[in-house]
């Protein structure tokens, strides 16, 4: 596995865009403005993570998975320090990942019968869905410290 060259102001812009951006479309989703900052930092170090993970040469499914990982867990400490639904921040830090791109291209490549390429940019992207579903699927199957779940699950009432 072989680094690419990246700079660090490089990171730092995309960085400080993802958040705008991740912000952004908490506005269009109707967040509550309290998380506004907390979905924007959610976003950003998913997609720092996947910078960091293209630049070190991983596949873009591959740096999708590893990215999904910090992000879901991130959102799952957000969602209880704020005791807030997960997929408040969870739907917006995802925002920066998803390959909406590779959505459009293979529409594209279906409309125009450009049969190699819609098979190829389907199967990436495809990939790359899978991939984010499988991190988000991973971090939320670990249960949560005992103190956490003992508190929400209250059990049955004593007689």
């Amino acid at each position: 596995m072989m680094l690419q060259p990246f700079s660090l102001p490089g990171c730092l812009v995309q960085f400080a865009v993802a958040i705008l951006a991740t912000v952004c479309f908490a506005v269009a989703f109707q967040t509550p403005r309290r998380h506004f900052w907390c979905c924007g930092l959610t976003g950003a170090v998913g997609w720092l993570v996947y910078i960091l993970c293209t630049a070190a040469g991983l596949s873009g499914p591959v740096a999708t998975l590893v990215a999904a990982l910090p992000l879901t867990g991130l959102a799952r400490f957000f969602a209880i320090a704020h005791r807030a639904p997960i997929t408040l921040f969870l739907l917006c830090g995802i925002f920066p990942l998803v390959p909406g791109a590779g959505i459009y291209y293979t529409a594209y490549y279906l409309l125009t019968n450009q049969e190699t390429l819609f098979a190829a940019k389907g199967v990436e992207t495809l990939k790359i869905a899978v991939a984010l579903a499988l991190g988000i699927a991973i971090v939320c199957s670990i249960p949560l410290p005992g103190r956490w779940s003992r508190r929400q699950y209250r059990g049955p009432k004593p007689n």
